[in-house]
């Protein structure tokens, strides 16, 4: 059947027009094959029903890429079960489907239509979902924003995403009313999740309407989700994903490498409006599965949650779990954690020790994922990878091409550092009104967010850190993961961040900017000693931080990056003196 395949692809070749046909085709029985061992691993399979065939039937004669189309399946097949808790409201995948539809006539009234967008700025809420499928049934785009913008950045994300609605958490009236007058966008084109701001459109007016027939959209070119990146190194870029063919086979060839099933309940901890939370509530629903959502995350809510609602999965930042773990064995044992069954980490490097020391609370159930905004999930480690190599990222997903690049294109050997490209069926078409950038990225069709990394001989990934944070010291790179996983092995470092700073003699020297772990003992003088015995009995001469300094906490971006731009700015205004308190 393979070799038929083959020769039907060799044939469609000879014709441009159908080389995309003859690859699906060739491609079909791994997609079949992967498909059908989700459904059956997952109980997906076993679980659909008579009117969930039929629903499925309509989904594939009318375009299945569009990804709000899951719910039409959910609903027909499982109508009562639980799709969404958020406090003490729930939503069942019927009521959800219906909201969808409500909210995208609402959407159209409003003047939106393909091609459109509008401005999500809100805290965790069901409606963040909502309004994202809303928007891909009317072939719209919905963008997300930080609910911590200032009016300034709201202003510029709004009028560089073109949209022409903002929906808003009531708090954060002052910062959208402030926009708005930059913008000159009318008070109609402003919505407020309840009816607490009066000079603003509510969410319930959306949804008082009636129905009204919804377009015929092409998910390829209608609709799309911008996520604006984290801005780390200046302005945020958005990123557009549209919803290609090969989506649904791409996401679930990731699904087909973790423990996710039907019965899951999943619990949401991380923003919505980043890529980590959203993108693992579409992997659940995608399994029609139910989701808890936590308005902000704590960490004695968190142990309480899993408990109070069995949850089975929940996907963190490293920080998270760092802020879990300080509970304390004796907090942490107060509350029934037995039903967790993966925790997956990602959005930020995972130390090595955090790494063991999570998996040595809850068991080895700890999945560490690579991926960004720009390329999807690419890699993943599992539990046995993390015990025998506890800081890596994991063996690539498949479905995904990766290439490790010197500064001339050339691919590295295995073990040496190179930039990584990544190609796949997930990569964003491109960042919005931003060829430039887009151009940068790009090499051969592979996608680079400016990650460093290593392959080694088990065919394990490593991130040695990001090429702008390279430091070259008398000529040497340095790459700061390394000398900061060396230094997160000290039992009183708590975290460590790892810079460059301007040296007349090296051109730059190392300094670590560290943060100590709670009842540790000791000036600071003495510990910094310490800490250079340390880092010297385990890193060559160069790798070594010359300077140190001490912080109550790393500063962050809210999806748990160190903001290493602002740590150098900081030693710029102290003066660049070693030593300088930050």
């Amino acid at each position: 059947m393979s070799e038929f395949f083959g020769r039907l692809k060799e044939a469609f070749t000879t014709r441009p027009s159908l080389v995309a046909i003859g690859e699906r085709i060739a491609d079909a029985p791994d997609r079949v094959r992967v498909a059908a061992q989700v459904g059956n691993r997952s109980g997906l399979l076993w679980s659909i029903t008579v009117p969930g065939v039929v629903a499925l039937g309509k989904i594939f004669t009318i375009g299945p890429r569009n990804p709000s189309q899951i719910y039409r399946l959910h609903a027909a097949n499982s109508p009562d079960k639980i799709a969404i808790r958020f406090r003490d409201r729930s939503l069942t995948y019927a009521q959800l489907d219906n909201r969808m539809d409500l909210l995208a006539s609402g959407l159209m009234r409003r003047g939106l239509s393909k091609g459109s967008s509008f401005v999500l700025m809100m805290k965790n809420r069901p409606e963040f979902i909502e309004l994202q499928c809303a928007a891909s049934r009317i072939g719209s785009a919905a963008v997300s924003v930080s609910w911590r913008s200032t009016a300034d950045e709201l202003a510029y994300l709004t009028g560089h995403s073109g949209s022409k609605m903002i929906f808003f958490e009531d708090e954060l009236w002052p910062t959208v009313r402030d926009a708005a007058k930059k913008l000159g966008m009318p008070a109609t084109m402003l919505v407020a999740m309840s009816g607490t701001v009066k000079d603003a459109a509510t969410y319930e007016e959306l949804l008082a309407g009636e129905k009204t027939k919804l377009p015929d959209i092409d998910p390829e070119k209608d609709g799309a989700v911008v996520i604006y990146t984290s801005g780390t190194t200046g302005k945020p870029k958005g990123a557009v994903r549209k919803f290609p063919k090969d989506a649904l086979p791409a996401t679930l060839r990731f699904i087909n490498e973790t423990p996710m099933r039907v019965d899951d309940v999943h619990l949401v901890t991380c923003p919505l409006y980043h890529s980590t939370a959203f993108g693992f509530v579409a992997l659940h629903h995608i399994l029609g599965a139910e989701v808890v959502i936590m308005d902000e995350f704590k960490p004695e809510n968190f142990v309480r949650d899993i408990e109070r609602y069995r949850v089975t999965t929940t996907a963190m930042v490293p920080t998270m779990i760092h802020r879990v773990l300080q509970l304390g064995d004796a907090e942490i044992a107060k509350h029934d954690t037995s039903s967790l069954r993966a925790i997956f980490s990602g959005g930020a490097p995972l130390p090595g020790p955090l790494a063991i020391a999570a998996m040595d609370q809850f068991g080895d159930i700890l999945f560490n994922f690579y991926g960004a905004t720009e390329t999807g999930l690419v890699t993943l480690a599992k539990p046995a990878d993390l015990r025998d190599a506890p800081s890596t990222i994991g063996r690539m997903i498949p479905g995904n091409e990766i290439r490790l690049l010197d500064d001339a294109g050339n691919d590295v050997k295995k073990g040496d550092v190179g930039e990584l490209y990544v190609k796949n069926k997930m990569l964003v078409a491109g960042y919005h009104h931003d060829d430039d950038a887009t151009k940068n990225s790009m090499r051969d069709g592979f996608f680079s967010v400016g990650d460093l990394a290593r392959l080694d001989r088990d065919g394990r990934y490593f991130i040695e850190g990001r090429k702008r944070d390279m430091i070259i010291s008398g000529g040497v790179n340095v790459y700061p993961a390394e000398v900061e996983g060396v230094l997160e092995e000290h039992p009183d470092v708590a975290e460590v961040a790892v810079i460059g700073v301007e040296d007349q003699e090296w051109g730059e020297r190392v300094e670590a900017v560290v943060v100590r772990r709670p009842g540790s003992k000791g000036s600071a003088q003495d510990f910094e000693g310490e800490l250079k015995t340390w880092a010297r009995a385990r890193l060559s001469g160069p790798k070594v931080p010359r300077t140190y300094v001490f912080m109550d906490a790393l500063p962050r971006n809210p999806t748990g990056k160190v903001l290493k731009r602002e740590l150098r700015l900081k030693k710029q205004a102290a003066g660049g003196a070693p030593g300088a308190k930050l």
